[in-house]
């Protein structure tokens, strides 16, 4: 092999690994690509959504980096989230799992449903029913809900659903611990998330990958694979591009 050759195939070589470190760096540090497999934060995020997380936004820990190495135990440059942030985490049952909820309890709140309502520390939230969504995915099923617009203490609003045939209308207090948060899906009654304990529970601030940022792309995988190419059209959802997360 002739040196010429051998000296194209070290800057090819570079190139790659260059432009594998600057992904790796972008992914790390500044926004990683999600998809939504589930219903369980239906209305808000549907199933077949690809979305943007911000790794910046709660500073980092060793799970913003692949594969979780043991690099440091707690956060650098931390910033507390806020309520009502979407937020992408590990599950603390395998620190492994990534899963999207909502952030409704902070360090230190007590929370509780109560006849299907929200209650943090003893006082309920504001909520109206909205009659536009009439029925919900629960994976591949439908269900008849109740849909309501919520309004957390901090002003934040967003869409929640309640299936009408519910078994979490009422639970036991739920104390968020120091470090720890407490998260649910906007599918109430389709959506594992802090109410269980022992498969979710409080999630610690060390387990926040990132805030959910924008929807990217959209398809429908239920009517359509993306690997059906030609039937896209009847399940690309073009209003959902560069739609920003609330």
């Amino acid at each position: 092999m002739s040196k010429k050759i051998i000296n194209v195939i070290i800057d090819n070589v570079k190139t790659i690994l260059g432009a594998l470190i600057i992904a790796l760096i972008i992914r790390s540090l500044i926004f990683q690509p999600f998809y939504i497999p589930s219903s369980s934060m239906e209305p808000t995020l549907l199933i077949g959504d690809r979305i943007f997380v911000s790794k910046y936004t709660y500073g980092y820990s060793k799970h913003s980096f692949p594969f979780s190495p043991n690099f440091f135990d707690e956060r650098i440059q931390y910033k507390a989230p806020n309520r009502g942030d979407l937020i992408v985490f590990k599950t603390p049952a395998d620190n492994r799992t990534d899963y999207i909820k909502r952030l409704i309890g902070l360090p230190g709140d007590e929370i509780q449903f109560v006849g299907g309502e929200i209650l943090i520390n003893n006082e309920k939230i504001k909520r109206k029913k909205i009659n536009n969504i009439q029925t919900i995915r629960c994976g591949t099923s439908l269900l008849e809900t109740d849909a309501f617009e919520e309004e957390l203490p901090n002003g934040v609003k967003y869409v929640a659903v309640y299936n009408k045939a519910g078994t979490l209308q009422n639970t036991k207090k739920f104390n968020v611990p120091l470090n720890h948060f407490f998260l649910l899906g906007d599918n109430r009654d389709c959506s594992k998330d802090s109410r269980y304990l022992e498969s979710v529970g409080y999630v610690s601030f060390v387990n926040l990958v990132g805030k959910a940022q924008i929807i990217f792309f959209s398809n429908d995988t239920i009517k359509n694979r993306l690997l059906k190419f030609w039937n896209l059209n009847e399940s690309f959802r073009f209003d959902r591009l560069f739609k920003n997360i609330e």
